[in-house]
């Protein structure tokens, strides 16, 4: 089982691109950072989502830096080569977005 549940705040506004050879269907690509706990010291873990189609489109129209969202999806990883080093990619395949709290609150925050 490959399931995923994470809730965080955007580090960012989502950025929205139309690929061509996908026949205009949007993906959109935000960062989560998510809080944990780690030796009784608070970490920050920055996680990248994309999400395709609707929910694409829903994250560029609602979500904006700063608000807190809960995202539901599956890992995906990956890798490619820079200067002849392999990097390794790690991503959320966003299947459920929702905010995670009001608009008054995010003011607040």
């Amino acid at each position: 089982m490959n399931t995923v549940n994470l809730m965080g705040r955007l580090v960012e506004t989502p950025q929205t691109k139309y690929p061509a050879n996908e026949k205009e269907v949007a993906v959109t690509h935000y960062t989560l950072a998510v809080n944990t706990w780690a030796k009784d010291k608070m970490e920050t873990a920055y996680i990248r989502c994309t999400a395709f189609g609707r929910l694409a489109e829903i994250a560029e129209t609602y979500f904006y830096k700063g608000v807190k969202v809960a995202v539901s999806g599956r890992i995906k990883t990956g890798s490619y080569e820079k200067d002849g080093q392999k990097i390794y990619t790690t991503e959320i395949i966003v299947q459920s977005q929702e905010f995670a709290e009001s608009r008054k609150q995010t003011a607040m925050a």
